[in-house]
């Protein structure tokens, strides 16, 4: 028998006072918008019903994507008792009492899905309790957090569960959504065709955002009333971009940044950098990371690239905000429109390997200084060539431990500046061959 016979009837009038939101929400997994690859006829989910086989999950995914909806749904279809708390009001005591409510309500024969919302804010201990009560059948345990699993859960929680992860809705479930929204208030969002679709993008790919937008143009608009994109924007205030800097949104977005610039994307790179100015990020990490993007995937193709970015950094230090904007913006600019190498990037994490494996050999006596009479006596200095002193100032000796012999770490690409220097290379090699034959 299902826990919800046992609630409080709650009056028409003040039911329909509910937000928006909370009146749509789907009756059935069938019902859900924008997660087809759990909740469909297909779906992960549904198999798992259909199998009669539930085990603990861990749903990842942004906030607005029917993460504690499909938890309910997914209990009713089960038939499974519902429990939820979440993470951020809840502590051992509550822990420990939501525990013996399901062994209790086990020993009657019906078992209690316990759905805990962002879950990654509970410590490692907290984390830990959940370990027992899962291996013997307590609970099934469904996670919902905003956040990277692989980061933020206990390995041994993570050895137990699922991870099934939600996606942002995109335009075709935000349109699904609004629709079903004029369904139930039986009459039409009072918006142009710009301007619908400036909400869905305002939305941001959150379910529960786009229709607390649509709730908002429905009480601000008056008889007969239509509003174009700015009229929107002046009603909503735009809502803010779902960004936290210490978070999953921080990464991503500056992986999406950096991943345009090496991909040779300035617009796309733009627009990222846009996006993180946008959200309040920190001035000066983007100019760090820039730094980093010139010397990891720019290198030696084009050795200004470096000089390009400390330059933009000190501007913006000297210009500040927003004027020094533009001076990253540029740098921004030149990475993605330069020649690309990471050949020095190798060449650094192949030479740490090697000094890694062979940190106990010393340099070849030859190039050691000998400041004192013991050390010359021993041969250090013995047979070094002043470079200066040579034909072409190249004497191509052999400057690794005797044991290593030569290594090549160093590949520069027939691209950019490194094209000169692969030359320079190339000839250096065909000097030591011959003066090493002699």
């Amino acid at each position: 028998m299902s826990d919800d016979l046992f609630a409080p009837r709650i009056p028409e009038e003040v039911a329909n006072r509910r937000p928006l939101a909370d009146r749509l929400r789907p009756r059935s997994l069938s019902d859900v918008t924008g997660q087809e690859q759990l909740t469909g006829d297909d779906g992960v989910l549904r198999r798992m019903i259909e199998s009669g086989s539930l085990g603990s999950m861990i749903f990842w995914g942004p906030p607005g994507t029917g993460k504690t909806t499909v938890a309910r749904l997914l209990s009713g279809e089960a038939g499974l008792a519902f429990e939820q708390i979440s993470a951020i009001f809840s502590g051992v005591a509550d822990l420990k009492k939501v525990f013996e409510t399901a062994r209790l309500r086990r020993m009657d024969g019906r078992q209690t899905l316990l759905f805990v919302d962002e879950i990654h804010r509970f410590n490692r201990a907290q984390q830990d309790s959940f370990l027992p009560v899962m291996e013997d059948g307590t609970v099934i345990l469904v996670g919902a957090t905003t956040e990277n699993p692989s980061f933020e859960l206990n390995a041994a929680l993570l050895s137990r569960a699922r991870v099934l992860t939600f996606k942002s809705h995109d335009d075709e479930s935000l349109e699904e959504l609004l629709k079903r929204a004029e369904s139930t208030e039986s009459k039409a969002l009072p918006l142009t065709d710009e301007a619908r679709a400036s909400l869905l993008r305002m939305a941001d790919g959150d379910g529960r955002a786009v229709l607390t937008l649509a709730e908002e143009v429905w009480r601000a608009a008056r008889d007969g009333e239509t509003f174009d994109t700015e009229g929107l924007t002046r009603i909503v205030q735009r809502r803010a971009p779902v960004y936290d800097k210490a978070q999953d949104g921080h990464y991503n977005l500056i992986s999406a940044l950096h991943k345009s610039v090496r991909g040779s994307d300035p617009d796309a790179a733009l627009y990222y950098l846009a996006r993180m100015f946008d959200a309040g990020e920190d001035p000066l990490y983007l100019g760090r990371r820039l730094v980093r993007m010139a010397v990891e995937d720019i290198g030696l193709a084009d050795p200004q690239a470096l000089v390009i970015c400390n330059a933009a950094k000190d501007a913006y230090d000297y210009l500040g905000s927003p004027e020094g904007e533009l001076a990253l913006a540029q740098a921004c600019v030149y990475l993605a429109t330069a020649p690309k190498s990471n050949a020095v990037y190798i060449a650094f994490k192949a030479a740490t390997q090697a000094a890694k494996q062979n940190g106990s050999l010393l340099p070849p006596k030859h190039i050691l200084n000998a400041p004192t009479k013991l050390m010359k006596g021993e041969g250090y200095g013995d047979g070094y060539r002043y470079d200066h002193d040579e034909p072409d100032a190249f004497s191509g000796q052999d400057y690794f431990p005797e044991k290593m012999g030569r290594q090549t770490f160093y590949d520069p690409p027939e691209r950019g500046f490194e094209r000169d220097i692969r030359k320079r290379l190339e000839w250096w090699a065909k000097l030591r061959n011959e003066r090493n034959q002699r």
